[in-house]
């Protein structure tokens, strides 16, 4: 492979990380696999995660997928395995599965005055 393939490939990504569980339970690394899904679940239980609560009537519950991936050192080399469970988010239908969306946004409040004295400090001043 040329060097123009194999820096494209390394950009990609590394096609041998499996893309389903039974990729995943099928792969000679099987056990370190289970490993990385045992620390993501004892992770969101630790951190408090979710809340099991009984599902309504008429509701039908968000699936959930597992996305692996082996993380790399700068030689190449895998150092850790990676298990992340992640809901399958995109199956919701507005007005059914949720009524509102919320995304934390930084808010920077500065009013005019402080920032033009930033201004004159930083760029210096006649006067002050």
């Amino acid at each position: 492979m040329s060097g123009g393939k194999a820096l494209e490939a390394e950009a990609i990504g590394h096609e041998d990380d499996p893309y389903t569980y039974n990729e995943a339970m099928g792969d000679v690394e099987a056990t370190l696999w289970k490993k990385a899904m045992n620390v993501e679940i004892e992770s969101m239980g630790s951190n408090k995660v979710w809340e099991l609560v009984d599902l309504p009537e008429g509701i039908k519950p968000i699936g959930c997928k597992w996305v692996y991936k082996r993380k790399r050192g700068a030689d190449g080399k895998v150092e850790t395995f990676k298990a992340r469970l992640v809901a399958k988010g995109y199956t919701q239908k507005e007005g059914i599965d949720y009524d509102e969306t919320f995304s934390p946004v930084a808010m920077l409040k500065l009013n005019m005055w402080h920032l033009v004295r930033l201004l004159r400090k930083f760029f210096g001043s006649g006067s002050s």
